[in-house]
């Protein structure tokens, strides 16, 4: 009772401020406005959509619906936004809007009918939660610090791999939510995603190939000075903005508008996400968002289509249409029918979705998923059963396309390569591979592609034709020759080894070019089976080196002699 009287009063307030004009605006009404929570939210409207393009930059817009313009702001952009006479309705903060019971039914003593993820945590629970994963599963779940918040509370994310400790030749796969602290539908189901992946890892084939195939992130909440704006007891007065009163998502570089779209230095939290993106190789991301329900993709900032746009509305036509399948009616239906183009929704500069897709070559959306903010925790369980098909089918994405593997002709060890694809890639859209693997995966609409791989000090190589098709993985290593190494390929080099044909009793004669002090030995029968391989210590001076294969059957095989430097076959004929 003691929040709705409190909603009812700000309302009334609300209603008497919208009447004022800028001047009404002094020092002292706007000390009351930002004294508690360092930000306000408000709606007006515009005659002219057009003018969206203005206000983005003044204050913080959350939603367009018609011409009503729902935005919130701090006290330097309200004071700037009052300039412009618009007439506008204040409205009750979202983070304020539910009582103790409402976002916690079963805390305290009565836990009876409390079930996996139907309330919020605090936040010590949360740290302990996303530790206890790590601690738990340590086989599969690690637990990666992702930098810390102004108040010095923790950004957390897991990851989940087969090979948790290590960086396989695999998608790296990214989930995010609540970057906006009082937007926290998504915080919590995202714990219940962790826990999901965990516990069915060793019951259910399909978690388990997704773990097995895809190095999976998920940080449950990334703004948590936001969230806990309160206290660290319960996400009640939650707010959008950091401790900085600074919106996270309009504070990242732009790649219309440079590195400091709002006027703002980079947050530490922002900084932490930058770096974070560094360290890590992230082909495919998700950022979640409330106030709405869509699924929006590149770009926000520019008008132009993204170069992978007919691959943007596949996967969140595909994500929206699971959705409708297991929601109720009108559940994730905004703009068409559940997805849009986020500047055909409403411009917005700064906004971390365009910085990954842009600056990482990480494909990433935002996704709206609930009209309510702040969500009353007992309808956890429903939006979870409405959408956690489409969380799998999202992460599944990310190994669809073609992907591989880039290493040099000579050694056969991985390089970085960029992945460019012709008549296609525009604005940073191309790929990479990555140390130490030397993969790549690039996720992209069903077609036939001339892919173009180049790398400095290499020849670039382009293969013609490659065919893609929706939901499959078509596999594309490509091995790059040095610039150093002439024109000539590896597999035209030839070794001499005598006698041959013989009983399996031969002898390798070194080439004359350069040799590693470590250098190797295989043999391949004609299947394409190693059957015999032996490590040569050179020493320099050696010209040959004794083979014994006697236990070889009679028949043709292959020996690959790797220098280091090159690679030589010949073949053998044993009798």
């Amino acid at each position: 009772m003691k929040q709705i009287l409190i909603a009812i009063l700000f309302y009334s307030l609300a209603s008497l401020f919208s009447m004022l004009h800028a001047q009404d605006y002094n020092q002292k009404t706007l000390d009351s406005l930002f004294n508690e929570r360092g930000e306000v939210y408000f709606k007006f409207s515009i005659p002219d959509l057009d003018d969206v393009h203005t206000l983005t930059r003044i204050i913080s817009i959350d939603n367009v619906i018609g011409h009503e313009v729902f935005a919130y702001a701090n006290r330097k952009e309200f004071s700037e936004f009052i300039q412009l006479k618009l007439v506008f309705t204040l409205l009750p903060h979202p983070g304020t809007l539910l009582s103790e019971s409402e976002l916690n039914p079963y805390s305290g003593t009565d836990q009876r009918n409390r079930t996996t993820w139907n309330f919020y945590p605090t936040y010590q629970q949360y740290i302990d939660y996303m530790t206890g994963f790590a601690a738990a599963y340590p086989e599969i779940c690690k637990v990666d610090t992702v930098g810390i918040s102004i108040l010095g509370r923790l950004i957390l994310a897991v990851k989940i791999s087969d090979h948790v400790q290590q960086e396989e030749a695999e998608p790296q796969f990214l989930y995010t939510s609540s970057m906006h602290g009082d937007e926290t539908t998504g915080y919590v189901l995202m714990l219940h995603l962790i826990d999901h992946l965990l516990l069915n890892y060793g019951t259910d084939t399909n978690i388990a190939n997704l773990v097995n195939t895809t190095e999976i992130f998920i940080n449950p909440l990334a703004n948590p000075d936001g969230t806990y704006h309160g206290g660290n007891s319960s996400v009640n007065g939650a707010v959008r903005f950091n401790a900085a009163n600074i919106d996270l998502n309009r504070n990242f570089p732009d790649p219309k508008d440079g590195p400091h779209p709002d006027g703002n230095a980079w947050q530490v939290e922002t900084l932490a996400w930058m770096a974070y993106a560094e360290e890590n190789h992230f082909s495919l991301s998700a950022n979640f968002h409330g106030g709405a329900e869509v699924f929006n993709y590149p770009w926000d900032t520019w008008v132009k289509l993204a170069a992978d746009d007919e691959w943007w509305q596949f996967v969140g036509r595909e994500w929206a249409d699971t959705v409708h399948q297991y929601g109720p009616s009108g559940y994730f239906t905004f703009m068409n029918n559940g997805i849009t183009n986020g500047n055909a929704w409403y411009e917005i500069t700064g906004g971390r979705q365009d910085y990954m897709n842009y600056w990482h070559q990480c494909r990433e959306v935002t996704v709206e998923i609930s009209n309510t903010k702040l969500l009353p925790a007992a309808q956890f369980p429903a939006f979870w059963n409405y959408n956690y098909r489409s969380f799998l089918n999202f992460i599944r994405q990310s190994s669809y396309g073609f992907s591989g593997i880039v290493t040099d002709t000579v050694t056969d060890e991985p390089i970085v390569a960029k992945v460019f694809i012709q008549y296609h890639d525009k604005d940073n859209s191309e790929v990479y591979s990555r140390m130490p693997t030397g993969f790549y995966t690039r996720p992209i609409y069903e077609g036939a592609y001339d892919v173009t791989f180049s790398s400095s000090g290499y020849f670039t190589k382009t293969i013609k034709n490659v065919s893609v098709t929706k939901r499959s993985t078509t596999n594309l290593d490509v091995q790059l020759r040095p610039l150093t190494y002439d024109a000539q390929d590896k597999v035209t080099q030839t070794v001499m080894v005598f006698p041959n044909p013989s009983d399996g009793r031969f002898k390798l004669q070194f080439p004359e070019s350069p040799i590693n002090p470590s250098c190797s030995v295989q043999v391949i029968n004609t299947l394409g089976a190693v059957v015999y391989s032996q490590e040569i210590d050179y020493t320099p001076g050696i010209t040959s080196v004794n083979l014994h294969m006697s236990n070889l059957k009679s028949g043709l095989y292959f020996l690959k002699f790797n220098s280091g430097y090159r690679i030589y076959m010949d073949k053998l004929i044993i009798k």
